[in-house]
């Protein structure tokens, strides 16, 4: 609970403790204006929501209401419904069968009477806490250029984030699925803003396995057919996961510390993650495909109709035609579950911008050509998100003809029809539908990991940020967060010794293991986050699959701008428990040309970086030298700093690239990195940014060598 909430509890508590005491007023505000609950109770259509906001306590173990709360100094955005939207919302609980009639005095017992009122107050209110204002209309995040709904960084008191959805008609904004009142919103108050609701936000609790129950169940859900063959597939029972409860239960006993204080070195303060949830996305054909694909109407369409189909298009052709569809042996089984993500991606995070050349932040139009690439789940294989301002939204598996000469624009100069991709739909976000663990995009192609989508991704090179391996990063909102108060910008994960919190990491209990959104700080790195790992550090980590068999190399992004860098031995191979150390140490105090920071001193690099010049023979020369010392120069596809920057990373001579190896890697092998540190003085730390695979036939083409983006 926030700052000033503790206060409303301790004043409260003075004031219960004696009635005869003298109250210190010197430290209150003098308010000339409304409060939130005094606006209210002046005002006949909030009277419900305001009898309602008494009723209703902060928490479980607090004597406080919410409108004693909301009387309190604070930053508060309101989303209050009307009596009449009040009342709409009990005839749809009479609808639903919940209720027999639309009152209050219908409910079976007090409990579920509570947990209603619950849900429409605890629903209705974002606390910014101390370092936010409120959210007036002027500051809702503001549409991308292929979505009409986005996300509002801050969640409710229910903690889900509310949803702003963008129509044609300026004035017809909702939240939710919810109208705002056209006139009465923006009602300023002393401690926040109100926005008058025309209905009550309700974002359904029900899981993605509930959800698709109930498409299973109705025929016109538009997924019918795609729900079917995800619950012959068994995985009903992983998609109904929504928090770890085991996590909860020693956070909020205090059994995980709460922070991480580093004065060693560079001096912060990294605040424990508060819950650990799990998310899903499903990328789900329709039931319009399916219909057309196989010429049934949705009803009639059987699960071998299905696998009849996919064989007749070459689907995973060595994989069984058998009805037990949980094996990974089985073609429904492979083949629904590359549809599959175990990270919840809203719309405006299926691909990550921020500081790539020439993204304008405010405008947030795409630039050059963005890529993500996530790990599916059953069988490992990679899936590739792609959007580029040609592109116009947001695709799957796309490979274009990218104008990336030395100095080209790195934007699309065309796109082979068998190469475009399946196309990501707007995904419905209304009523039901906006479920807590996940969300369904629905596409209208066939959806597989096919020979030409591995050919393609074998003949490009594949750079992932290194938080993007992680589906907890995503799924508790830590990646690049936009919430830039200090509690979510310095964010510490524990170690394994504490709570194994990364599934596929392995933290060691020497190890201090920090992540910096970095939002604001104007760092030379992709997509403008860090990693800050410290200590006597060693770290195990399960890298992404590769898409074919054949020669690779791995690289690590170097920025060595920091004075605490420190040097690390890394390990390589699919035996996590025998990894072989793989060259010299990882120095990460080494950049393209300039110096390391020792305890001698500053001296310079000598691995044979300079400044490109107007002679692109000469550039690709000391591009050649790089890579002889085992080194290549940053990507010129980011920003060397924040949004807007105008030096790439590729002319900043603190950002490289190290080669770390080339091995011959397998798709169906699992391997795993382990950074060690080889230095005694735990104040340095250890960095990471972004990683690449890059195949032999890019790195060493000798008639299309690996372009500079």
């Amino acid at each position: 609970m926030r700052k000033h909430l503790l206060y409303v509890i301790a004043a409260i508590a003075l004031v219960m403790a004696s009635c005869t005491e003298e109250i210190d007023t010197s430290a209150r505000y003098v308010f000339k204006e409304e409060t939130i609950t005094s606006y209210l109770s002046k005002h006949e259509q909030y009277s419900e929501y305001y009898r309602l906001l008494g009723e209703v306590m902060v928490s479980n173990i607090s004597k406080t209401n919410v409108r004693q709360l909301l009387s309190a100094r604070g930053h508060y955005t309101i989303f209050a419904p009307t009596n009449d939207a009040i009342q709409e919302y009990l005839d749809s609980l009479v609808t639903q069968g919940l209720i027999p009639e639309a009152s209050w005095d219908a409910f079976p017992n007090e409990h579920k009477r509570d947990s209603i009122a619950h849900v429409i107050v605890f629903n209705s209110i974002i606390d910014s806490g101390d370092d936010y204002n409120e959210y007036q209309i002027s500051n809702f995040p503001q549409q991308n250029s292929t979505s009409k709904s986005v996300e509002i960084p801050l969640p409710n008191m229910n903690d889900r984030k509310l949803i702003v959805q963008y129509t044609d008609q300026p004035d017809s904004l909702l939240v939710n699925d919810c109208l705002i009142d056209v006139i009465n919103r923006d009602i300023l108050c002393i401690n926040g803003v109100i926005h008058a609701m025309h209905n009550v936000i309700s974002p359904s609790n029900d899981t993605m396995d509930y959800l698709l129950k109930k498409y299973i169940e109705d025929e016109n859900s538009g997924f019918v057919v795609s729900a079917k063959i995800v619950h012959a597939c068994g995985l009903f029972s992983e998609l109904s996961k929504n928090r770890d409860e085991a996590y909860e239960d020693l956070f909020q006993s205090n059994k995980i510390r709460k922070k991480n204080e580093e004065t060693r070195g560079e001096t912060a303060t990294f605040h424990t993650v508060e819950h650990r949830y799990y998310g899903f996305t499903f990328f789900a054909e329709t039931d319009e495909f399916w219909t057309q694909a196989i010429g049934k109407d949705v009803k009639d369409i059987t699960l071998e109709d299905v696998m009849d189909y996919l064989a007749g298009q070459g689907v995973y052709p060595e994989l069984k035609r058998d009805d037990n569809y949980t094996s990974e042996d089985n073609l429904l089984y492979q083949f629904i579950t590359y549809h599959l993500l175990p990270e919840r991606l809203p719309a405006n995070r299926l691909v990550y911008h921020y500081n790539e050349k020439g993204y304008d932040i405010n405008r947030k139009v795409p630039s050059v050509a963005v890529m993500e690439f996530y790990t599916t789940m059953g069988k490992r294989r990679l899936l590739k998100i792609f959007e580029s301002k040609e592109s116009e939204g947001v695709y799957l598996n796309r490979f274009p003809n990218l104008d990336n000469d030395r100095r080209g624009t790195y934007q699309e100069l065309s796109c082979d029809p068998d190469k475009e991709g399946i196309a990501v739909g707007e995904p419905n976000l209304e009523g039901g539908n906006n479920i807590r663990n996940g969300i369904i995009y629905p596409i209208d192609k066939l959806l597989w990991y096919s020979d030409d989508t591995r050919n393609n991704l074998q003949k490009q090179r594949i750079r992932w940020s290194v938080p993007s391996m992680w589906p907890e990063f995503m799924n508790n909102d830590i990646r690049c967060s936009e919430i830039t108060d200090e509690k979510h910008k310095n964010i510490y994960i524990p170690n394994d010794e504490e709570y194994k919190y990364l599934e596929s990491v392995d933290i060691s209990k020497d190890t201090r293991f920090n992540y910096w959104t970095g939002r604001g700080n104007g760092w030379q790195n992709m997509q403008g986050d860090e990693l800050t790992i410290r200590g006597l550090l060693e770290c195990t980590m399960r890298l992404p699959p590769v898409p074919k068999r054949g020669t690779y190399e791995l690289r690590y992004a170097i920025q060595n701008g920091g004075s605490q860098r420190g040097m690390v031995q890394f390990y390589w191979g699919s035996n996590k428990n025998k990894l072989a150390a793989m060259g010299i140490p990882l120095d990460l105090r080494q950049g393209a040309d300039n110096y390391l920071h020792t305890k001698n001193g500053n001296v310079w690099s000598d691995i044979g970086g300079e400044t490109d010049t107007d002679d692109d023979d000469y550039n690709a020369d000391i591009d050649k030298r790089l890579r002889n010392n085992g080194f290549m120069k940053g990507c010129n596809q980011y920003c060397a700093g924040g949004p807007g920057t105008a030096s790439m990373m590729r002319a900043s001579n603190i950002c490289v690239r190290r080669i770390l190896f080339r091995e011959t890697m397998d798709p169906d092998e699992t391997y795993y990195i382990k950074f060690k540190t080889v230095m005694d003085d735990d104040t340095r730390f250890f960095y990471m940014d972004y990683m690449e695979y890059c195949a032999k036939d890019v790195y060493d083409n000798p008639e299309k060598p690996e372009d500079i983006w």
